[in-house]
């Protein structure tokens, strides 16, 4: 087989590999081997600790073997995962190969063949599964958080910055009342600090419950023990919020809203992707050349905004992934079928395409300044925006239809300085009203935007 990425079939494991890294050792298949060993491990340690009456094997494990599954459910040696996939080779499941090698470790530790049956004890697969993906998630999401926590702070820093650069909006394509770039990067840092937040307050649940969620073995078993609270002990232990009511496996609600708040998120950058690229073709941001990139084959003239073009692309992929897990995993046929397994799978991929995305925004918010000269003349070119002001005063002064007035004057017209001052002056304003609008410039009417830029 080849590993080159070459010959990967995504790009997330070929031309993007370097731009997932962070996820692979949350979200890899080496990455899931080594969680349900930890799993595993953590479930002996607590049999052993609680030791449910009905489990002598568990009162008479010695202190050799204890430590070893302590270590092995804090950290996993190296060539775990080569040894476990070995034996899944002839076992054919995927955890019972996980199971069969930690009995191996232990056994090797001085475990008796009464404690290692205490491996694996009352669980079904899901048990050890849904576990980890939790603990999985759990982790993913700190990686990516840690690249877009800073990416925030890189829009407040342009906010700041350019808090007071006044620029000319655009409401549905059309000039319209000035605004300041700072004020539209504290906008996107705004929104995208509420995404993430809310990604983050997602809580992550585990079951641990057996077969079909009912402690059917268990108590058969050990009738005697209170299961419902050894099993919330356990997932809380791992970090995680308990779930006591599922089938054989834990819903995936939680994680349909993990995926959901993600892809909210991803729009939000989507959304800034486009109006960067917009910016940049209207010239209001220049772009830095690279030393020895090349922008196109045969114009060599241009510098294209490939990062945010790059973010979109890679952000579209990841939601239409995102989505279909929100609304796929939630949906299981009676008490579990496994259509969940092979889509669960597939969570690197779409996280992976969305940290690509993120980091390429990065990377292209690091090559843009903006070039204020194009963006006064477009400015100056534009005094048909202080229409706004003028109604407004009008309508202030209590001047009978001063929207209608001010919408005969300057819709659909090109407005310069003298004839917007000109009409100032015959308006049936007070003169101290008719002297201030008279001095309003576009450049200068953006309210409290550069105010609004830094209060965040």
């Amino acid at each position: 087989m080849q590993s080159d990425p070459l010959h990967a079939l995504s790009p997330v494991d070929g031309r993007y590999a370097r731009g997932a890294d962070p996820l692979r050792e949350h979200l890899s298949e080496a990455a899931l081997i080594r969680t349900r060993i930890r799993v595993e491990a953590a479930w002996f340690v607590a049999l052993v600790r609680e030791r449910p009456s009905g489990l002598a094997a568990a009162a008479g494990v010695p202190p050799t073997v204890i430590a070893a599954a302590e270590s092995l459910s804090r950290e996993v040696p190296v060539d775990a995962c080569e040894s476990v996939k070995t034996i899944e080779r002839r076992t054919n499941h995927d955890v019972k190969a996980v199971e069969y090698w930690l009995r191996d470790r232990l056994a090797a530790a001085g475990a008796s063949p009464a404690a290692l049956e205490l491996v694996h004890f009352g669980c079904t697969s899901e048990d050890i599964n849904n576990l980890s993906y939790a603990l999985m998630l759990v982790g993913a999401r700190g990686a990516m958080l840690a690249s877009i926590r800073p990416l925030v702070a890189k829009l407040d820093g342009l906010a700041g910055e350019h808090a007071s650069l006044a620029m000319l909006s655009r409401t549905h394509g059309q000039t319209a009342s000035p605004t300041t770039l700072g004020k539209e990067f504290a906008n996107v840092a705004a929104r995208l600090s509420r995404a993430a937040d809310r990604w983050q307050a997602v809580q992550a649940l585990g079951k641990w419950n057996g077969a079909v969620g009912n402690f059917n073995a268990h108590v058969a078993a050990a009738p005697a023990v209170d299961w419902p609270s050894i099993s919330r002990r356990f997932v809380e232990s791992l970090g995680l919020g308990h779930n006591p009511h599922t089938t054989q496996i834990e819903p995936h609600d939680w994680i349909g809203e993990y995926c959901d708040a993600l892809a909210a998120l991803d729009v939000v950058l989507i959304d800034f992707a486009r109006d960067m690229w917009g910016y940049i073709s209207l010239g209001y941001l220049r772009q830095r050349a690279v030393a020895g990139e090349v922008g196109s084959s045969t114009m060599p003239h241009k510098v294209n905004p490939i990062d945010f073009e790059n973010a979109e692309g890679n952000l579209g992929i990841a939601n239409a992934l995102l989505r279909h897990f929100a609304e796929k995993l939630p949906v299981s046929r009676w008490q579990r079928d496994l259509t969940d397994s092979t889509v669960l799978r597939n969570l690197g991929v779409a996280l992976g395409h969305s940290l690509i995305a993120h980091r390429a925004l990065e990377r292209g918010l690091g090559k843009v300044a903006p070039d204020p000269v194009r963006i006064a003349s477009d400015l100056d070119d534009a005094w048909e925006v202080l229409g706004e002001a003028v109604q407004t005063v009008l309508r202030a002064a209590g001047v009978p239809d001063g929207y209608e007035l001010l919408k005969d004057f300057t819709r659909g017209r090109r407005i310069d300085q003298a004839l917007y001052r000109e009409f100032v002056a015959s308006l049936p304003l007070p003169a101290d009203a008719r002297s201030r609008l008279a001095a309003l410039r576009p450049a200068g009417y953006i309210g409290l935007a550069a105010q609004l830029a830094t209060a965040r």
